[in-house]
């Protein structure tokens, strides 16, 4: 796979930041290097210049015609390092009087003292010089005079020199540097090594493959990555499992009102009388509204199924929200002869903070359970109340009830219990647990009592700005037939 070039990787920011600062030092050595190459040939020079001229000045002799200066060879010799410098001096006396040499030397900037010597550079006949004045006293009969003696040099050897000292200590320099980034290269190859085999092993995976990843041969560092990286894979595999399962048990639920749709259509196509088109055409509206049903439920639940981000979240009126479901089924409450009633604390609002469709459907789909499953002559009872920090929603039904061994099954999807005449599509509690757990609600299945029956109480947890205070007795609202 081409990867784009302006991709950062791992191993080029290691470099970098591995290599810059070396580089950084690297060249403030060679600054060093260079400096002390300088300043090292220089100090060899001026050595040179001042040994050549206190030889000059022990040779100059008092006479009875003055003083008279005799040039040592070895004075003038000294400097021959084969790099063609050439030596000038001039020896004078103290009133200026020329002794031995060139004449039009540059004259130091200030005069020597008998124990200092004077270094300073020049040009002379268009070349850079570095000369040195000295000043040597030559005894005498009636006295002492002094004599100045200046010896300068071209610099041929002194640049050789540096140029020799620098380029050998910048070459040392060099081949350490070198050095140092093949070793952190190939250090960041072996230690990058684990990583990239992983990332390999990534690529290679087929898309039902979800072993975890193995994490021994990693450094610490990418450990946790791996690890949190296992994890997500897990949750993917949970997450496909389930809806594998959710498509599977889709696709058998919707296929049989399908089949009979068609099996009733067919029917109705061959029926020759009016009566027999009619029952069809009833049974044909009956199961689109079972198959509508359905398609609306499994639309609720996969809309109410985790998907790994928090849906919205506003502040809702859960006694509003329940007495707009009961007064839109009211008239089937009517129309099935069950008394349905709500329960609600006068002037009483119980606020919390919830996705306002999800609740919704939850509330739906208990009272939706609750009518079917209750039989025409019984009575549904749905109460709002708030109890400490949590909202309470309680509907409570004259039905058979659920079986305590089928209470824990009951909330699987498309579950139906054993014997039950209802043509419900067993997902109305599978929605209502997917709601609790996105809300952190909680749900409890009890028995009604010696009377028979089911109550399905549902607590979430209550707005945080829900002022504390005392509740009236419960008032009773009746919205089906008394």
């Amino acid at each position: 796979m081409l990867r784009d070039s302006s991709t950062r990787t791992l191993r080029s920011q290691l470099l970098t930041g591995l290599l810059l600062p070396l580089g950084i030092v690297a060249l403030v050595q060679f600054s060093f290097a260079y400096n002390s190459a300088n300043v090292t040939a220089q100090g060899v020079t001026d050595r040179l210049l001042l040994a050549s001229a206190r030889a000059i000045a022990e040779r100059i002799q008092s006479s009875d015609n003055g003083l008279e200066a005799i040039i040592p060879p070895a004075a003038l010799g000294m400097f021959d390092f084969g790099y063609g410098d050439t030596v000038y001096y001039r020896v004078t006396t103290a009133n200026g009087k020329l002794l031995a040499g060139y004449p039009d030397l540059p004259s130091p900037p200030k005069p020597p003292v008998e124990s200092q010597s004077v270094y300073y550079d020049g040009q002379y006949e268009n070349e850079a010089i570095r000369l040195v004045a000295v000043r040597q006293p030559i005894p005498r009969r009636d006295g002492t005079e002094e004599a100045q003696v200046i010896v300068a040099e071209t610099l041929n050897g002194r640049n050789a020199m540096w140029r020799q000292l620098w380029v050998g200590s910048g070459t040392g320099q060099l081949v350490l540097v070198a050095i140092a980034c093949l070793i952190v290269w190939f250090a960041l190859r072996r230690a990058l090594s684990p990583i990239l085999q992983l990332g390999t092993e990534v690529q290679e995976r087929k898309p039902n493959d979800f072993m975890p990843f193995t994490v021994a041969d990693l450094q610490a560092e990418f450990q946790p990555l791996i690890k949190a990286l296992n994890g997500y894979v897990q949750r993917l595999r949970t997450q496909l499992e389930a809806q594998r399962r959710f498509t599977a048990n889709a696709a058998h639920q919707l296929r049989t009102p399908l089949t009979l749709l068609r099996t009733q259509a067919s029917y109705a196509l061959r029926s020759a009388s009016e009566s027999e088109r009619r029952e069809a055409t009833q049974a044909i509206l009956s199961t689109t509204r079972q198959l509508t049903r359905l398609t609306n439920q499994l639309l609720t639940l996969a809309k109410a199924e985790p998907r790994g981000e928090a849906g919205r979240r506003e502040a809702v009126d859960l006694a509003g929200v329940t007495r707009e479901v009961l007064e839109e089924y009211g008239p089937l409450a009517v129309d099935r002869g069950i008394d349905l009633a709500f329960e609600i604390e006068p002037q009483t609002s119980v606020p919390l903070k919830a996705d306002p469709g999800e609740l919704r459907d939850l509330v739906l789909n208990l009272i939706d359970n609750a009518i079917r499953y209750t039989q025409p002559g019984g009575r549904v009872t749905v109460k709002v109340a708030r109890d400490g920090d949590e909202c309470v929603l309680r509907v409570e039904d004259t039905g058979p009830g659920i079986p305590a061994s089928q209470r824990a099954l009951v909330f699987e999807r498309f579950y139906r219990i054993p014997g039950s005449d209802s043509d419900g599509s067993g997902l109305g509690l599978a929605i209502v647990r997917e709601i609790l757990a996105a809300h952190g609600g909680t749900i409890a299945l009890l028995d009604r009592g010696e009377h028979g029956g089911l109550v399905v109480e549902v607590r979430l947890p209550s707005s945080p700005d829900v002022a504390e205070g005392r509740r009236p007795p419960l008032q009773e609202v009746a919205l089906g037939p008394r």
